[in-house]
């Protein structure tokens, strides 16, 4: 089979050390770089994929998965993104199940384990890869090149760019992805372990590549390029064939042609497995997924929507230097390249035309010298090494359907290893060129050096959602999705005047940016500047004309405004383009409230808690109003109903509260306002109505503690201070009679 005179360790200074200890170093460099993401929190796309992620609960049954896509949704929507990957999503539900709910600690952990054993995993790929396939008598592989694996994987482990992957959650999808493809192909190379006979090869054991493969796909759609390249595997390695030697026997229609090795015994029908293997994959996949493509809009992927198709062939052309450039210099890195981040290239003249040519001239370069070369082992490393580059970067590239992203660090954790691979081959020539071979060394252990520093900064940005945001402002300062993120994240802690700053930037940047608009009218609604909150949700739900939290938001803002009709109106607008909406249903209760269109606010409400049962709010409302309308009974059933489905609430317990005291069940009422206090001890109202409660039934001392406590907590309380005034005179009143 397989022979392998040259070794690059040959031109390589480097250490030698024995398979286990390269391995170790390996896996313990890779956990350096990433140790401290462990206890990072859940950002950006986590929480989607996992937070708001309902087939990672117990309740839902384990069959959804295999109907659901990555983010929960059913792949027959046309909303989805038909990002199938449920092996990937059952990882995050056993998590969730050993967490008790969810801790990212273990998440994270988990994720860096991944890593770690993949990077452990690659001493050996590159072994085969950069060496040959070769066995001992006894049947062992050996590792006939120690120190160029050992170089390549190290430079695999410390690859800033992986930081995505392993320090982001939902990374998982591709770390599963790529530990299941390293395991198919070494699965693939264990198939062809020769007998005496040399011609041997382990059905079995093909069969369990492809399987493996197929593990892969379920995983991340990339998983499937692993047959790709087990097939160039066998054919340039294990035939040793030459393409080119090949095609000019095929042009000339040489008899010979069954001598170059594409016919020899067994590599014909190992293709056809693959391909078999392959087909039937992309069937079942096709199948499950639905005819209808990924619904992906223009701020995801503008070069897609471009009509020119020369420019979308430029800007393509263009992503891909970019993944080039984050392989070789791997420093500004960011979690989101879309929304203007990268303006779209539409002449000629634009000098990120060079970025283009640089990247071609060298593919060019490389590949001449792939299929040219009169050496044989370096036509394989070549071969070998673009293929890892290109291969698994081929459904990230657009050519064959549309991607819902420009650049995304991610989808370069396969490729990379064709990356580390030309690096290693590049390294060994200079060594052999360069009299300064430790000086050579030296650098290339700074450079590794650089990387794991790179890396550990790198994680502890994406540690938290604030340090992850901002770090992107200094590398994609005209991207709208960072300045919105950078303001969401202001916003859910309290800051809104920094927020309102970094929506209008978002909305500066995409005039379209319909998101920035909701969120921008919610924060100046609540400021009471209802103008400029109108003009900007009616702006964005004229662009978005199906957006139904714009929708819901504009009613808001209307009701708050006195326009009832109108607000009405864009309350059932939300709804039409949002069916089961609980929160519009319940702002749709409070307007028929303030119209006093009683029992339409009821229905409202109550469609509320059938959507969500633990809708607090509405419930609440539900006690308060038929409470306020004399219903005492009707109150008093719906707060039981309520404190079923949601027990611990303190708010619910309270409303209920006070209509048993209304309906003079003093004892039952005082339980539970004790109840909520031991929940909110410092909720002054609930303190004021207990005094209240006490004054009733006639317990004055206890009434006249809690009208003190509540005063204390509120010295403004509402109707407090005259109950307490009316509870002193009476205590004086009891006073004196009793000293007459």
């Amino acid at each position: 089979m397989a022979q392998s005179e040259f070794n690059l360790d040959h031109e390589i200074s480097w250490f030698v050390l024995p398979s286990y200890w390269a391995k170790i170093i390996v896996g313990l460099i890779s956990c350096m770089c990433f140790a401290n993401s462990y206890d990072g929190d859940f950002v950006f796309d986590d929480s989607e994929a996992i937070i708001n992620n309902k087939d990672l609960r117990a309740e839902t049954p384990l069959g959804d998965l295999w109907h659901h896509d990555f983010w929960g949704g059913k792949l027959s929507s046309n909303t989805s993104h038909k990002s199938y990957r449920p092996l990937t999503v059952l990882t995050f539900r056993i998590n969730y199940l050993f967490a008790g709910g969810f801790h990212p600690v273990g998440f994270h952990v988990i994720n860096i384990i991944l890593h770690c054993a993949i990077s452990v995993l690659m001493v050996d790929v590159f072994s085969i890869l950069l060496g040959g396939l070769q066995y001992s008598s006894k049947g062992r592989r050996l590792n006939l090149a120690p120190k160029a694996s050992l170089l390549a994987a190290s430079l695999f482990a410390v690859h800033p760019v992986h930081t995505e992957c392993v320090a982001g959650i939902v990374g998982r999808a591709d770390l599963l992805c790529a530990l299941f493809f390293l395991l198919s192909f070494l699965g693939y190379c264990k198939a062809l372990r020769e007998n005496k006979e040399g011609n041997h090869f382990s059905i079995l054991w093909v069969l369990a590549s492809v399987l493996l493969g197929a593990i892969a796909l379920l995983c991340k759609e990339q998983g499937i390029t692993v047959l790709g390249l087990n097939a160039v595997f066998d054919a340039l390695v294990i035939n040793k064939l030459n393409i080119v030697e090949l095609i000019q026997k095929v042009l000339r229609k040489d008899k010979s042609l069954e001598n170059v090795g594409l016919f020899k015994k067994g590599l014909l029908f190992r293709i056809t497995l693959l391909l078999s293997g392959g087909a039937t994959m992309l069937c079942l996949r096709w199948r499950i997924m639905g005819t209808g493509p990924p619904a992906f809009t223009e701020v995801d992927n503008p070069a897609s929507f471009a009509d020119s198709l020369f420019v979308r062939a430029i800007n393509y052309n263009y992503y891909y230097s970019l993944n080039a450039w984050l392989l070789l210099c791997p420093w500004w890195l960011c979690f989101d390249w879309s929304m203007g981040c990268i303006p779209l290239i539409k002449s000629v003249s634009d000098w990120r035309i060079i970025a283009l040519a640089a990247l071609w001239f060298c593919l060019i370069a490389l590949i001449c010298q792939a299929l040219c070369s009169q050496d044989s082992h370096k036509r394989r490393i070549l071969t070998l090494g673009l293929g890892f580059l290109i291969i698994p970067f081929l459904p990230a590239s657009n050519l064959f359907f549309r991607v819902g992203f420009v650049v995304a660090e991610r989808v370069i954790y396969l490729p990379s290893i064709g990356y580390c691979m030309l690096l290693t081959y590049g390294f060994s020539l200079l060594s052999k060129q360069t009299k300064k071979k430790k000086m050579l060394a030296a650098t290339v252990l700074g450079i590794l050096l650089i990387n794991v520093l790179r890396c550990v900064i790198r994680s502890n940005q994406w540690r938290s959602e604030e340090q992850l945001f901002r770090s992107a402002l200094s590398v994609c300062p005209l991207n709208a999705k960072v300045h919105y993120n950078v303001g969401k994240n202001l916003a859910d802690k309290g800051n809104q005047t920094a927020a309102i700053k970094y929506y209008r930037e978002a909305v500066r940047l995409n005039p379209k940016y319909v998101h920035a608009m909701n969120n921008l009218g919610n924060i100046l609604k609540e400021r009471n500047e209802l103008q400029e909150a109108e003009g900007l949700l009616s702006l964005a739900v004229q662009i978005q004309p199906d957006f139904a939290a714009a929708w819901m938001n504009l009613g808001i803002v209307q009701n708050s405004l006195r326009r009832f009709e109108e607000a009405e109106q864009s309350y059932w607008t939300a709804i039409k383009h949002r069916k089961k909406y609980p929160d519009c249903y319940y702002n749709l209760g409070r307007l028929y409230a303030d119209l006093n269109r009683h029992i339409d606010a009821l229905n409202a409400w109550r469609n509320a808690t059938v959507l969500k049962p633990e809708h607090s709010l509405a419930w609440n409302n539900m006690i308060i109003l038929l409470d306020n309308t004399g219903n005492l009974a009707q109150a008093e059933a719906v707060g039981r109903e309520a404190l079923e489905l949601i027990p611990n609430d303190h708010s619910l317990m309270f409303s209920l509260a006070n209509v048993l005291g209304k309906s003079q069940k003093y004892k039952e009422s005082e339980a539970l306002f004790l109840k909520a206090i031991k929940a909110n001890p410092n909720a002054a109202s609930y303190h004021g109505n207990l005094a209240v409660l006490y004054h009733r039934w006639g317990n004055l001392d206890l009434a006249k503690k809690h009208y003190e406590v509540s005063l204390k907590l509120d010295p403004a309380a509402p109707g407090t201070k005259e109950n307490y005034s009316l509870l002193k005179r009476k205590l004086e009143q009891l006073q004196k009679k009793g000293d007459a």
